[in-house]
Parts: C-alpha cells; structure tokens; sequence
C-alpha cells in the first residue's frame, strides 16, 4: 500500500473531520473568489458607462472672459478676447497618438436666435455623433435634415410647437422634425439643428463654438488625450470631465481595500479551522502513527502522509471555493449592479489562484501538525495499545 492510498483511506475513514476542514478551506476561498470577481466586475460595469455615456471631454475655445455668474445664475460677462475654433483645424484630433481611444467628437455651433417672442439657443450638431455622445436621447419625430430643427422638450413647451410645425428664424422658414423627451439637462431649452444649417443662419461659416468628445477611459488616461489635444490645438482650452468618475472610483478603491481586509480575515479562521482539525486528528492517531513508526515508516513518510491528506482536501475546497464564489458573484451583480451582463464570464487565472490559495492554505496550516505526528515516540504509541 503506497503512501498515497494510505492518506486517502484516512480521510473516508475520518470524514467527518475531512468535512470540517473542506468547509473551512472552501469558506475562506469561496469569499475570496466573490470578493475579487465582484469587484472586477464593477470596476468592469463602471469603465463601460464611462466609454458609453456622455462625454468626458470638453474643447473650447480660449478666451478672457470673466463670467459673472452664482448659484447657476448668469449675470453676463467681461470678453476681452475671443479665439474662434475652425472646423478645418477639427481633423487635427485624428492625428494625436491615442485617437484610436476617441470613440466620438462632436462639434457644436451655439449662437441666440429669435423665435416669435421667445429668446432661444440654437446649437448646430452632428446628429450621428450624438447617438455615442448623448445615447440617453429619447423622443418624437425623426432626426432633422437640412433645414429643419428638433426642439428640447422645455423649448417645445414654452413656444408651444410640435413635430411638423413650422419656426421663423432670420426670414428662414424652419419645419420641427422632432422633439425630445426630457433630459434635466440644458437640453431641454435648446433648439437643435444640423452644423451647416446653424452656421448659415448664425452667420459663423467654417467656425465651430466647442466640442464633445468621449474617450474612452479604460484603454487610456483621459490626462494624456487632453494634452495631445491641446498640442494640435494649441488656440482651444481642452478640459477633463472627471469628477463624477473620480468619485465612483475612489469610492470602489475604498471598497476593494475594505473586502480584501475581510477576505484577510476570513482565511486566517480558515487557516486556524484547519490546523485545529488536523492537530486533533494527529492526536486520535497516535496509536496508528507509532505502528507505522514500528514496522519502518521514517519521520517523512509521516509527514508525507499528512500534507498529502491535506493536499486532497485542499485541492478539492479550491475548486469548490471556485464555483461556489463565482455563484456568489452571480447572485450578487444582479442586485447590487445595474449591468446587463448575463452572467460573470470564467476566469481562469482566478481557479487556478482559489485552487493554489486553498493548497497553500492547507499545507501551511499542516506544517506543525504534521511536525507533531513526525516526533511521536513510537515505543509510547505502542504501550498506549
């Protein structure tokens, strides 16, 4: 009988203890594994609204002009100077190192119209950006072709006006394509239209007011594409929207320090299950130990037949502690997460680390216990019969 079958008919002799420690171990793995693959997972979630929703880059053009505003309340302002951006200079952005990461730009044309008695803002855009740029857009209507508006739902309401009625603006007659459901945001009291449309009716031929770009955060630092930015266009101030993302990122730091500290914790009582139990079942099998010392077994023989016991069961409490994690994980995105992914995808690297952990767990936690059942004095063992 090898030294090998003699551990594993130790533990199916023993299986209530071999059960206590495989709980222990799959425990102390199964809260790793759902701790790690949760916060992957929502770092992950996070990164793709980042890419998707909004954008996280603003180019305006530079200007010393002392707004005078509070509490979102506009007074006016000093202009001293202003620098118009062209929109030739525009195409200089795909020329920047990272401009694979930019996955859209829009240029925006902003000047005041007169619409019957109602002051308004027209802003001229380019439509097919906006569907990465502002994918929250939602609406009646149709997207407007040349000559034609698509009004912010506070606009619609307060020139009471509606799809397929008709705006003067500076002796054009305008036909309403579309109008938009309520955002919160300044769009609402916009009237939009397309770029050639407003610089004709704006009088701003070739000129371009500011522009929206959104990059995208996880394949690169959104510092680094503000300053190639900036180098291609050096009249324009290029600005980072960052704090809202900052702030949910911190906040998942903080998070991911706390639940590893937990995870700490949660495998030193694992640790400590496991040297306990295998320390009471070295001392039921004193009598058992010292007739293998008697008949020939040497101190690492022994001890061989302990790590290897603990071997088997850790090897299979990495795996358990695996599978049972990444149902956690499962179970917990759907509640805590607004992603829409079906389920958290296998990770490799991650059950070959639960099923390393969970060995070097058992092993660790086997040294003294099998130290112990080496020294056992077999003379002892035997008149203990």
């Amino acid at each position: 009988m090898t030294l090998r079958e003699i551990a594993y008919r130790n533990l199916i002799r023993r299986k209530g203890k071999a059960a206590f420690i495989l709980a222990g171990l799959v425990i102390g793995v199964c809260t790793v594994v759902a701790i790690v693959s949760f916060v992957d997972t929502m770092t992950s979630d996070i990164n793709n609204k980042i890419e998707k929703y909004g954008a996280n880059i603003l180019i305006v053009p530079k200007t010393e002009n002392l707004a005078l505003t509070y509490g979102g309340i506009s007074l006016g302002g000093v202009s001293f100077e202003m620098e118009e951006i062209r929109e030739t200079d525009l195409e200089k952005i795909k020329t920047i190192k990272n401009a694979a990461n930019v996955a859209a730009f829009g240029p925006m044309v902003l000047g005041v119209i007169q619409v019957a008695d109602n002051k308004v803002l027209l802003a001229g855009i380019d439509f097919q950006a906006t569907k990465i740029l502002k994918p929250w857009w939602k609406g009646e209507g149709a997207l407007p072709k040349e000559g034609e508006v698509l009004l912010g739902a506070e606009a619609a309401r307060v020139m009471s006006l509606g799809t397929g009625d008709f705006v003067e603006v500076k002796r054009q007659r305008l036909q309403v394509a579309g109008t938009l459901n309520a955002t919160g945001s300044q769009d609402d009291h916009l009237v939009f239209t397309r770029i050639a449309t407003a610089q004709s009716i704006l009088g701003k031929a070739g000129k371009i007011s500011m522009v929206e770009v959104a990059a995208l955060c996880t394949a690169c630092p959104v510092e680094e594409m503000v300053r190639q930015i900036s180098e291609v266009l050096p009249g324009a101030k290029v600005m980072a929207i960052q704090q809202v993302v900052k702030g949910r990122m911190e906040t998942l730091s903080r998070f991911k320090k706390f639940s590893y500290g937990i995870s700490l914790v949660v495998i030193l009582i694992g640790s400590l299950v496991v040297l306990v139990t295998m320390m009471g079942s070295v001392r039921e099998r004193t009598r058992e130990i010292g007739i293998f010392r008697a008949i020939g077994f040497r101190r690492s023989h022994i001890m061989q037949i302990v790590f290897t016991e603990a071997a088997i069961i850790s090897t299979v409490a990495g795996v358990l502690g695996y599978l049972s994690g990444m149902a956690a994980t499962n179970i917990a995105v759907r509640f805590f997460t607004e992603s829409t992914i079906a389920f958290v995808p296998f990770n490799f690297e991650l059950a070959a680390g639960s099923v390393v952990l969970a060995v070097m767990l058992g092993l660790g936690a086997s040294i003294y216990p099998a130290l112990l059942a080496a020294r056992l004095d077999p003379n002892e063992a035997i008149r203990a019969l």
